[in-house]
This record gives structure tokens, C-alpha cells and sequence, in this order.
């Protein structure tokens, strides 16, 4: 007799999907922004990449099928991580350590990401991956300077409490 924990249901199987997961895909200059964007699914993504990459440039993906379309419209490369993280000059090293920030973020310091608000967390590690290099008083007095300028934010009023704080 196996008793099997409703937690271990296999996710890529169509009846155990509830329809709510997001990705958020990553476009990223080297040494340059790191543009983050939710998306129901990867290739979701290909017209927010068309519009945002200027034509002529380089795109490196990884072999997920979702990236085929990119060949119409850029030069890319693809990397096939099974066989290398870099291979012929092709590798998404750049986006891998976006991803790895993020994902060190939901667990170590936000604990849960809610897809409300993925966006919003995606852009905040998107800002920490650009500083990384600048000292912590630099980032402090930036922070502080943006926060005084910037009216009350509605999207994150009453986080806590939930909305209704603010019927009343």
C-alpha cells in the first residue's frame, strides 16, 4: 500500500496545472539593464523581445522551443545545457545570474513571491543585479532620493492588511 502526499502530483501533467503559473523572462544588455517581464509562457515573450532589442543584435537563448521565433528577427545563439553552459560563444550566463538572484530572493528573503506582485519583485532584482557594484551608502542616499520624490504607491498601500484598508 503506497499513500502518496497531494504535494508530490507530477506539475507538467495537464490535470495537475492550474493555469496560474507565470515566467518571467529576462532581456539583458551586457554591462548594460536587465529588463525583467512576466509572461504566461516563455514564448509569450517573443514580441515584448522584438520590441525592446534593437534588430541587428545578438540574442543568446537557451534550447527551449519557445525561442525558435527569435531566429526570424536576430542573430542568436542557442546553448543546449545538458551538453555546455558555453559553447561556440554562445552561453546565458547574464540571464543565469538574474535568475539565480531571484530565485536566492523568494527564499531567503521574501520566502513567498505572490504572482500579484512578481512583476514588481522581478524589477526589484533587476535594479539589484544592476548595482551590485556600487557601495551601500551610494545605494542608500539613491533609494532614500527616489522615496521622497515618489507619491504613495496604491499598488503597495496596505500590503498587510490587504485592500481593505483602503475602503475605508
Amino acid at each position: 500500500m503506497s499513500l502518496k502526499s497531494p504535494l508530490t502530483k507530477d506539475r507538467r501533467k495537464l490535470e495537475n496545472q492550474t493555469g496560474k503559473r507565470q515566467s518571467v523572462v529576462v532581456a539583458r544588455e551586457r554591462g548594460g539593464k536587465t529588463l525583467p517581464f512576466v509572461v504566461a509562457k516563455e514564448a509569450d515573450a517573443l514580441p515584448i523581445i522584438r520590441a525592446v532589442v534593437e534588430p541587428g543584435t545578438t540574442v543568446h537563448a537557451d534550447e527551449a522551443a519557445g525561442w525558435d521565433g527569435l531566429h526570424a528577427f536576430f542573430d542568436t545563439k542557442r546553448i543546449n545545457h545538458t551538453v555546455a553552459f558555453s559553447l561556440d560563444g554562445a552561453c546565458t550566463n547574464q540571464a543565469e545570474s538574474y535568475f539565480s538572484r531571484l530565485r536566492r530572493a523568494e527564499w531567503g528573503q521574501h520566502h513567498h513571491i505572490s504572482g500579484k506582485y512578481l512583476g514588481a519583485y522581478a524589477r526589484e532584482m533587476a535594479w539589484r543585479e544592476d548595482t551590485r557594484r556600487r557601495s551601500n551608502g551610494t545605494l542608500h542616499n539613491l533609494v532614500a532620493a527616489v522615496a521622497l520624490k515618489h507619491p504613495v504607491s496604491r499598488m503597495w498601500a496596505c500590503y498587510w492588511r490587504g485592500r481593505q484598508a483602503l475602503r475605508t
